[in-house]
């Protein structure tokens, strides 16, 4: 194998790929990019047994062949190198060889045959989406995935699609966000949990220009993006019936300037227990008052003026859930719906559905 690039032209496709390759492996190869050159163009793959990327750039190449390197290593490098140089890649023995000017890098490899790749995920369908609209479902709802949670169903993102509607929903058992898009073309319907690391590098991938496809396999999603090939596995589980968790509508409802409310909630959430978090939400008539208070004895108190002619209600939730869910929300207000001081809050943007977050009570 032997082929030559500008410094930036390989840099590229080396970022694109390296947010999967794991520091410490346990399996040295995925600590590895597989290397592959031909017809005037390099292909770079990078895993991490669950999320796999592949990125294309257009190189001279002189000699085709594969090869495995150390992706952060080639990375380093490259980044290292000056703006504007030269750089050309050979194979000679066991050893990869990076030169550029009178720099010289000789790099350990292992055989590309050893390296794990997925070529066909049996795609069962195929829908087509703008890439701004995935970038919002996605924006709207990551953040209520759990983390290392038991229940591995919910360290993920579920994809829901069925008739015109492509849905995006998460949650930890404490909160739960969904957003919905419509889509151009009616789609089967089918339900998939791509796991958070997936979620988490397609947003880093993604421009949020023009359209891409979402091929959905029976143990893989892939998505093309500008020379760029994602595919991750899917979680094998169930993901809870999120219809039941949404609250119906309550005569409750409080409607707030957005920007106030959040910045009343950062405010009195200084005061708040650092670990628990959690606020006191008074709810009448005159306006809502925030409480916060911490083992120190230190309180905090802020009111606000609202719109709300409901009943007063007392309620308790972990503050961190409430700015998320104000964050994720467009526009200038923001309504808040609560049945009593025991349930759910229903957060979303006054007269808009597409977007939903519940956040749970919590006892104070």
């Amino acid at each position: 194998m032997k082929l030559s690039a500008a410094r930036d032209v390989l840099l590229k496709p080396l970022q694109a790929v390296i947010g999967v390759v794991e520091r410490r492996q346990t399996m040295p190869i995925l600590s590895n990019i597989l290397l592959v050159a031909k017809n005037n163009e390099l292909s770079v793959t990078a895993t991490d047994l669950e999320v796999e990327l592949v990125a294309q750039a257009e190189v001279t190449v002189e000699t085709g062949g594969e090869i495995t390197v150390s992706g952060r290593k080639l990375l380093d490098i490259c980044r290292a190198l000056p703006e504007g140089s030269t750089v050309d890649i050979s194979v000679s023995g066991e050893k990869v060889v990076v030169r550029s000017g009178r720099s010289k890098f000789s790099l350990a490899t292992l055989p590309a045959a050893e390296f794990p790749s997925v070529e066909d995920i049996k795609a069962g369908q195929v829908i087509e989406v703008e890439q701004a609209v995935l970038g919002q479902l996605i924006e709207k709802t990551h953040f209520s995935m759990a983390q290392q949670d038991v229940r591995y169903y919910l360290n993920g993102m579920l994809l829901e699609t069925g008739g015109k509607h492509l849905r995006a929903v998460a949650t930890d058992g404490h909160r739960l966000a969904l957003c919905q898009a419509e889509l151009s073309a009616a789609v089967d319907e089918q339900q998939v949990i791509v796991p958070r690391k997936g979620v988490l590098e397609l947003q880093r991938l993604m421009s949020g220009e023009g359209s891409l496809n979402i091929e959905l396999g029976p143990n893989h999603v892939r998505i093309q993006l500008e020379g760029i090939r994602f595919t991750s596995k899917l979680i094998d589980g169930r993901f809870p019936e999120y219809d039941r968790v949404i609250p119906k509508e309550s005569s409750n409802e409080l409607t707030a300037d957005r920007a106030a409310f959040k910045g009343a909630l950062q405010r009195t959430a200084i005061l708040s227990n650092e670990k628990y978090r959690g606020i006191r939400l008074i709810i009448r008539d005159s306006g809502v008052v925030m409480q916060a208070h911490n083992p120190e004895q230190e309180e905090a108190e802020e009111e606000l003026e609202v719109e709300y002619n409901g009943e007063d209600i007392e309620i308790g939730f972990n503050v961190n859930y409430l700015l998320d869910a104000l964050g994720a929300v467009e526009g200038d207000d923001v309504t808040l719906s609560v049945l009593d001081g025991n349930s759910s809050c229903l957060i979303r943007q006054p007269g808009n559905d597409a977007s939903k977050f519940v956040v749970m009570p919590m006892r104070l």
